[in-house]
């Protein structure tokens, strides 16, 4: 009697959602999935585009995994993690992004019957990291080094991986056309690792083909002042002087006060400050620049004293922009025209004002230091040379990582499917229930292939079967077969030069495992209920007392005057 008298203990607050078990696991498991079936189609040379309207009226049109997960705006907690490794992928390899949320999503979608059944998600959790291990180890072995090639032995390798980048997306069909552009510009910038070294200038009109590359740095003419058009537009080997000041007479702050006793000493305040402007612009002419641009206005009277004295200047330079030019260039950004010497100014072979489109641009190239590269991308649609940009991003990524780390493996499903016929051989070697959990992780790496068939519109069951029994050959030279997306067969990807670096399958598998993993050992989901006030805590206290009438008379979540 005494038992059941017991008060009921209140632990959360009211309106807590807390859901917990085998339930609340398997309903994560499902948004996941929801989560990759969204991005499942835009795998591979033949995967489909995804058109997102968003609340601003803004449209995207992209097949890059990242960005869809990004505006998609997920609220699911256990879905959002999907999203994060997504944006850890595109931050750390650039490309893959697809690949890894496809993974995740499958790994969960071959635990799922398991814990259904019962089984505990620690053992799951076991198998899965021990495979994901072995299956890492496989990737290392099976790659390929390109090191130690002369320059135009890796220039061709590297393009090849930023074409198998490029296949999959918008501007696929002149994949050759920008990856040996996007293999020249990461060349360009060097060991320089910071990617706004590789300016990409968009402009509307024309077809693909008419972008271009230069070595060096172009932008977009800036804003400028009447004598502007008396400007030279073109030097050979000028000098170059990069400012951050402002080159225009500055009016009086309006609060200021001078107390004249003579008419006469007024002019000689208007002359000083015109003084100190001609000044400014004599110490900028006398260095012996003959291109100025500054980060800041460079006023009406500034333009015209340069035009008069055939030197080019440009105000309002976009930052990273003027750093650009500071690292092609050589020189250095001067927060003062006192005392400018040679050392501080930049130089170029060519500098040159040249229209593109309806833009014109100013274009710097033969740079000394050559640490930078600038690609103009041309296109129809606004939309269109967006997408282009994030595949150019993506291939550059991959490029970078390649040159770095210099390991390939070959594409087109081909290392998923030797990674799994290793996995599961592997498996029948072990006893008790690990066998079957890596098992259905060798089985989920499959997915790669299967997805790729499926968007190309082929039978995946059938190519499946053929790619299995080339992989199982015990010589071992299946192991590069993948699927061949032109005939619907299979191919040596290898021979085919469909390869990736190494670094992208290492680090999707690695985050999809991580991803199912931690989804897997979640064992309670607790939802705090929002307050209905705006005032949040402090309104939900004294909504319970005197204030509960009160508040309910001005209608819900009404801040009190």
């Amino acid at each position: 009697m005494a038992a059941m008298m017991q008060p009921q203990i209140i632990l959360l607050k009211e309106g807590t959602d807390t859901s917990q078990g085998k339930a609340q696991l398997v309903s994560n498991i499902n948004a996941c999935m929801a989560v990759a079936d969204v991005v499942r189609t835009t795998l591979g040379p033949r995967g489909m585009d995804k058109l997102i309207h968003d609340d601003k009226g803004n449209t995207t049109i992209s097949n890059d995994g990242a960005t869809i997960m990004k505006l998609l705006d997920i609220i699911h907690p256990a879905a959002k993690i999907l999203v994060d490794i997504a944006k850890s992928q595109d931050s750390e390899v650039g490309d893959g992004t697809t690949t890894v949320v496809l993974l995740a999503g499958e790994f969960l979608k071959e635990a799922k019957p398991f814990i259904e059944e019962g089984v505990h998600p620690q053992n799951l959790i076991r198998s899965y990291r021990t495979a994901s291990n072995m299956a890492i180890e496989k990737v290392k072995e099976l790659a390929v080094s390109i090191e130690g090639k002369s320059l135009e032995e890796k220039k061709s390798l590297l393009a090849k991986c930023a074409a198998t980048t490029l296949s999959s997306k918008l501007i696929g069909g002149e994949k050759e056309f920008f990856a040996s552009m996007v293999v020249d510009a990461v060349l360009a910038i060097g060991n320089d690792d910071r990617l706004n070294m590789i300016g990409i200038k968009k402009v509307p009109g024309g077809n693909m083909r008419d972008s271009f590359l230069v070595n060096g740095v172009a932008f977009k003419k800036t804003f400028s002042y009447a004598g502007f058009e008396q400007q030279p537009k073109k030097f050979v080997n000028p000098r170059i002087l990069l400012l951050n000041i402002e080159l225009e007479l500055k009016s009086e702050k309006e609060n200021a006060e001078i107390r004249l006793s003579d008419p006469a000493q007024y002019q000689s305040i208007v002359d000083a400050e015109w003084n100190i402007i001609y000044d400014k612009l004599d110490k900028c002419v006398k260095s012996g620049a003959k291109v100025v641009l500054s980060r800041l206005a460079i006023g009406d009277l500034g333009t015209q004293y340069f035009a008069d004295r055939d030197i080019f200047c440009a105000g309002r330079v976009a930052e990273e922009d003027l750093q650009r030019v500071a690292a092609a260039t050589g020189g250095t950004v001067q927060t003062t025209v006192n005392n400018v010497i040679d050392e501080v100014l930049g130089s170029c072979e060519i500098f040159e004002e040249k229209q593109v489109g309806n833009e014109r641009f100013n274009i710097f190239s033969g740079c000394p230091s050559g640490k930078t590269a600038t690609i103009v991308l041309r296109g129809g649609a606004d939309q269109f040379i967006e997408e282009a940009e994030r595949s150019l991003h993506d291939a550059i990524m991959i490029v970078r990582r390649a040159v770095k780390n210099s390991t390939v493996v070959p594409g087109g499903g081909a290392i998923d499917m030797e990674i799994s016929r290793f996995l599961r051989h592997h498996a029948r070697t072990i006893q008790g229930k690990s066998q079957l959990f890596i098992n259905s992780y060798a089985k989920a790496l499959e997915i790669i292939p299967r997805q790729l068939c499926d968007n190309a519109g082929f039978d995946a069951t059938d190519v499946l079967n053929k790619l299995r029994q080339k992989h199982a050959l015990p010589s071992g030279e299946g192991a590069p077969y993948g699927v061949d997306i032109n005939t619907g067969g299979i191919a040596d990807s290898f021979a085919n030069f469909v390869w990736e670096p190494a670094v992208v399958k290492i680090n999707a598998i690695n985050a999809a495992t991580e991803a199912a993993c931690l989804i897997l050992s979640v064992d309670e989901t607790v939802k705090n209920p929002k307050s209905e006030s705006a005032q949040g805590d402090a309104a939900a206290m004294g909504g319970r007392g005197r204030g509960g009438m009160a508040s309910r008379g001005r209608g819900r979540g009404m801040r009190r005057r």
